[in-house]
C-alpha cells in the first residue's frame, strides 16, 4: 500500500508542477552568429563586455550591412557583411527587418547574457504581424508605442510599466568575450 500511495504522490507532483509557468526561452527560430574580432564593431562589443551590464544593443539587418544601436547613447554603427556573413543564414528572429537586443543584465552576478527579439510579445501575439518594434532606453528599460508596455531587460524581460503580459521573446545566445564572437542560436 505504501509503494502504491508513493506512485500517487510522485503522479501528482509530476503534473501539477506544469501548470502555468513560462518558459526561459522562446520556441522560435533566431539563427545569428557575428565575429566582432573580424568587424569590430565598438557598440556590439559594450553590450558583449561582461564587466558594462546594462548596455543593451540592437542589431539589424538593412541590404549587406549590420546596423548596431545601444541604449547608453543615440550613435548607430553600420558594418558592412563580410562574405562569410553573406553566406551563413541569418534569421533575426520573428522578422529580420526589426532585428534583436543583446547584452549583459545588470541585477545578478555574474551578469547574465540575454538576447531579446525587438518585438513587443503581447502585441505581436495578438495576431503575428511584425509591426511592433520596440524603442530602449539608458536605464535598460525595451518600450512598445503601441500598448505602452515597459519591459525590463536587466530582469529576463519582464514586464515592468504597463499592463500585465508576456515578457520579451528571449533566445539562447552567448559571447566570446568583447570584440569575440556573438551566437544567437535557437531553434524549433
Amino acid at each position: 500500500m505504501k509503494r502504491y500511495t508513493l506512485y500517487i504522490v510522485a503522479f501528482l507532483l509530476l503534473f501539477t508542477s506544469c501548470g502555468d509557468t513560462e518558459f526561459e526561452y522562446s520556441g522560435y527560430s533566431c539563427y545569428f552568429i557575428f565575429d566582432n574580432t573580424a568587424s569590430r564593431s565598438a557598440l556590439l562589443a559594450t553590450a558583449m563586455n561582461q564587466l558594462s551590464p546594462g548596455i543593451f544593443c540592437h542589431i539589424c539587418v538593412s541590404g549587406t550591412y549590420f546596423k548596431f544601436e545601444t541604449n547608453a547613447s543615440t550613435q548607430t554603427e553600420t558594418v558592412a557583411m563580410t562574405a562569410i556573413d553573406q553566406n551563413r543564414t541569418i534569421e533575426m528572429g520573428t522578422y529580420n527587418g526589426t532585428g534583436i537586443i543583446v547584452g549583459y543584465g545588470n541585477l545578478n552576478n555574474p551578469a547574465t547574457f540575454y538576447a531579446y527579439d525587438y518585438q513587443c510579445p503581447n502585441c505581436y501575439k495578438s495576431n503575428y504581424l511584425p509591426r511592433y518594434a520596440l524603442t530602449m532606453d539608458s536605464s535598460g528599460k525595451a518600450k512598445c508605442s503601441k500598448c505602452q508596455r515597459e519591459y525590463d531587460m536587466n530582469n529576463d524581460g519582464i514586464v515592468s510599466s504597463g499592463e500585465a503580459g508576456d515578457k520579451l521573446i528571449r533566445y539562447r545566445a552567448s559571447t566570446t568575450g568583447t570584440f569575440g564572437v556573438l551566437s544567437v542560436v535557437n531553434g524549433q
